[in-house]
């Protein structure tokens, strides 16, 4: 009897222990299928509807794009800095896009009205927009060299300081890194990272040079190639080439003060020009007007 009892309770205890884990097993399930939903639903419409379907022509239009304009694409992006979400693919994408958006707005305008002059303007303007997201690139790219031209005199003082207070470069530089932000920081973080990994300190510098492309980083990467192949000190190189980009950023702000009075005459005229001739000569106006309403 007793042995009936233990049985018993022996297949109650096993029963609630598979119901307990199965439905462990099932609100697993329920819970990885609603984080996979509120993955899927956190992506932009722009991912999960409209460039899943421009895959096939993103593929067409690469193999009818030559090597070489691709390689020049990927190394636009490089100097862009990588955008987050964006490679070759998504940038060739986003130019089929726009210019199926440029077609359609051309077929509505052409239907609406039919004239030859909105068909060909149709066709520019959808030639137009397939380089619109190239705009876009070359944008950031001048964007972020002029970040870096900007930041390069305070970033030599900085790593200048470091040399000279008993540091190596490679050190210095890490500290530089640390206590600076913005894209040279992080250009000099993986020129760093390269140097760490095995490359030698040359090719990290030309790497560098071709990510980048600014002329004021450019002549301070041949001076400390130029330093390295002569054996000349490196904290001279430094401290010479500080003072030369400090010099070179306020010619470039004397430059820029010197072409604002020109840059200001257009918005003079086409803007303010008009509403001051109103202020001035509308009285004068007026009061011609009347007298000479009143003398007829």
């Amino acid at each position: 009897m007793i042995l009936i009892y233990l049985i018993s309770l022996s297949f109650i205890f096993i029963s609630m222990f598979l119901l307990a884990y199965t439905a462990f097993i099932n609100l697993k399930l329920v819970q990885e299928k609603v984080s996979l939903r509120e993955q899927e639903l956190a992506r932009s419409f722009l991912d999960r509807a409209i460039l899943p379907y421009l895959r096939n022509s993103v593929r067409i239009v690469k193999k009818l794009t030559p090597k070489s304009l691709n390689e020049k694409l990927k190394l636009k992006l490089v100097m862009a800095g990588n955008p987050k979400g964006f490679d070759v693919d998504r940038l060739m994408a986003f130019k089929v896009l726009c210019a199926a958006g440029g077609a359609v707005l051309a077929i509505i305008l052409f239907a609406l009205k039919r004239n030859a002059l909105f068909f060909n303007t149709g066709i520019i303007f959808t030639f137009l927009c397939f380089f619109v997201p190239d705009i876009w690139v070359n944008r950031k790219i001048e964007s972020r060299q002029k970040s870096i031209s900007f930041m390069l005199p305070d970033t030599l003082d900085l790593l200048t300081i470091s040399v000279e207070a008993g540091l190596g470069f490679d050190a210095a530089l890490s500290k530089v890194i640390k206590n600076t932000k913005g894209p040279l920081a992080e250009e000099f973080f993986r020129m760093l990272q390269e140097i760490r990994l095995g490359s030698s300190r040359r090719d990290a510098f030309k790497r560098l040079s071709e990510r980048t492309n600014v002329p004021e980083l450019q002549g301070f990467i041949l001076a400390m190639l130029q330093a390295d192949i002569f054996g000349i000190s490196v904290s001279k190189v430094l401290r010479i080439q500080a003072r030369e980009m400090r010099i070179k950023r306020r010619q470039k702000a004397e430059e820029n003060a010197m072409k604002a009075p020109v840059k200001m005459v257009f918005p003079l005229i086409l803007c303010i020009f008009h509403a001051l001739l109103v202020i001035v000569l509308g009285p004068a106006a007026i009061k011609i007007y009347t007298a000479f309403t009143q003398s007829l």
